[in-house]
C-alpha cells in the first residue's frame, strides 16, 4: 500500500518534536500534527526548563536510562547548535536530621544511576557557597543545569523541516482507522482532511490516552490518566542564590525549588495540587504555602516579594497516594497494534531526556538494539 506518510507525529511539544526529527532523520516522510497554534503550548512550556543530571529515578527504569543518556545528547546539542544553556550546579538540601539521613539514600541512587560528579557539602563549605540557604548538610549536583527551552523546540522544529518534514499546526485527531496495513488518520482544524500513515506515534502528553481511546482495539492497554498541576511564584528580588536549590523530594515531585532563568532570574515551584482535568489558573492565594515551605531552606524571604507567575500540569499515570511511576512508552508488544507508539505519563524528566527518548522510539520501530537493553 502506498501512504501519505510514513510516520505521523501527534504532538508538537518537545517529546514530539525531538522524535519527528529523529524519524525524518532516519529517511521517513514525517507529517507532525499539533491542535495548538504553535509548538510546546502546554506542559514543554510549563515547566522548570532544568537540565536534570538523573540522581533520583530507580537504577532499573526509563526514566534513569533515557534521563542519563538525554542529558549528554541534550548538552551536546545545546553546545553545538548555539541553543542557550548553563551548567550552574544544584543543591539538594538537608534542614534537619531526618532529611540529612534520606540525603545519603538520595547520594548512593545517583552513583548507582551512573551520576559521578555528586558529592556531600557540609554546613561550613554551604555557608560560604550560599549565604542565604539554610542547610545543615547538602548534596551538589555541578553538572545540573537550566536551558532555553523554547529556543531548543525551535532549533527541533528547523531540523525537522530540514529533513523534509511537514508541521501542521491547528489540527486535531478527530478519528484513527486501522487499514489492513498502517492508519487513515482523520484531522480536524483550519480544514477537515484524511491522510494515511504507516506508523503513527502518540506524543499528546496530557491528551495521550484520550487519543489512544479512538483506536477501540486498544483500550485495555491505555493506563489511568491523572492530573497534578504544580503552580510557580516568581522573586521580585534579585536572587539571593548561584545555584538550583531543591529540597529532598516526595511521591509527586521534586517539592518547591528554587530555579533561575538565563537571566538569573529566581522561581519557586511547583507544589502539587491533583485536579479532574487539565488547567492553567494560577492562584494567588497559594502563596501563603509557598511561602511557608520556602523558609525552610531560605529564611530571609519576604513574603510580599513572591508574585504568581505560571502553572502546568504533569501528565500521572498513577494517583496522589501511589510512588511515582516510570514512563510508559507502549510498542505494539503491549498493545497489539504494529506501527503505533503511544508515550505516557511523559513528565519530569522528559525535557532532559527528549532526544534520549527519540532515539529509542526511532530504533524500537527499526527493530535495533535499544537503550532498554540497558535496564
Amino acid at each position: 500500500m502506498r501512504f501519505d506518510f510514513d510516520s505521523t507525529v501527534v504532538g508538537a511539544g518537545v517529546i514530539g518534536l525531538a522524535i519527528a526529527r529523529a524519524l525524518a532523520k532516519s529517511g521517513r516522510t514525517v507529517l507532525l500534527l499539533e491542535k495548538e497554534g504553535g509548538i510546546g503550548q502546554e506542559i514543554s512550556s510549563r515547566n522548570s526548563e532544568v537540565i536534570h543530571a538523573g540522581i533520583y529515578y530507580p537504577t532499573n527504569s526509563l526514566k534513569r536510562v533515557l534521563c542519563i543518556e538525554g542529558k549528554k545528547l541534550l548538552v551536546n546539542y545545546c553546545r553545538d547548535r548555539n541553543v542557550d544553556y548553563k551548567l550552574l550546579g544544584k543543591l539538594i538540601v538537608a534542614t534537619d536530621e531526618h532529611q540529612s539521613k534520606f540525603l545519603s539514600t538520595i547520594m548512593q541512587n545517583g552513583i548507582r544511576n551512573g551520576v559521578d560528579d555528586l558529592r556531600i557539602v557540609e554546613f561550613r563549605e554551604l555557608e560560604k557557597m550560599e549565604p542565604n540557604l539554610r542547610s545543615k548538610k547538602a548534596i551538589l549536583s555541578p553538572s545540573t543545569g537550566i536551558l532555553d527551552s523554547h529556543g531548543f523546540m525551535l532549533s527541533l522544529m528547523g531540523d525537522l523541516e530540514k529533513h523534509g518534514g511537514l508541521v501542521s499546526f491547528r489540527s486535531s485527531v478527530s478519528q484513527v482507522r486501522k487499514l489492513k496495513e498502517g492508519f487513515a488518520i482523520s484531522i480536524s482544524g483550519y480544514q477537515d482532511f484524511e491522510i494515511t500513515s504507516k506508523e503513527l506515534v502518540n506524543s499528546a502528553g496530557l491528551y495521550a490516552q484520550e487519543l489512544s481511546s479512538k483506536i477501540l482495539s486498544i483500550k485495555a492497554s491505555i493506563p489511568k490518566a491523572h492530573y497534578c498541576k504544580g503552580t510557580y511564584f516568581s522573586l521580585a528580588s534579585p536572587s539571593p542564590f548561584s545555584r538550583l536549590i531543591y529540597p529532598v523530594p516526595n511521591n509527586a515531585g521534586l517539592g518547591v525549588h528554587l530555579t533561575l532563568d538565563l537571566a538569573g532570574r529566581a522561581k519557586f515551584g511547583p507544589d502539587t495540587e491533583w485536579i479532574p482535568c487539565p488547567d492553567y489558573v494560577v492562584n494567588a492565594s497559594r502563596r501563603d504555602e509557598f511561602y511557608t515551605a520556602i523558609r525552610e531552606y531560605y529564611p530571609g524571604i519576604n513574603k510580599e516579594d513572591l508574585h504568581p507567575d505560571y502553572a502546568g500540569v504533569r501528565p500521572k499515570i498513577v494517583g496522589a497516594d501511589s510512588p511515582a511511576a516510570d514512563f510508559s512508552i507502549q510498542f505494539d508488544n503491549e498493545h497489539s497494534l504494529k506501527g503505533y507508539v503511544a508515550l505516557y505519563g511523559m513528565e519530569s524528566p522528559g525535557l532532559t531526556a527528549s532526544l534520549a527518548i527519540a532515539d529509542y522510539v526511532a530504533d524500537k520501530l527499526d527493530n535495533k538494539r535499544s537503550l532498554k537493553s540497558q535496564l
